[in-house]
């Protein structure tokens, strides 16, 4: 299908990998750069 051929196309440019929706997984993760920040006047701080 549509994502599966997505997902050869992706693969000839950088690593990818699949898994099973809403399985437990273990992520590494970077943050670096531009942050968001959520400003919600209705709200008390």
């Amino acid at each position: 299908g549509l994502f599966n051929d997505f997902l050869k196309l992706a693969s000839k440019f950088v690593r990818v990998e699949t898994g099973v929706f809403q399985a437990h997984m273990e992520v590494e993760l970077v943050n670096e750069g531009p942050v968001t920040i959520l400003l919600d006047s209705n709200k008390k701080f």
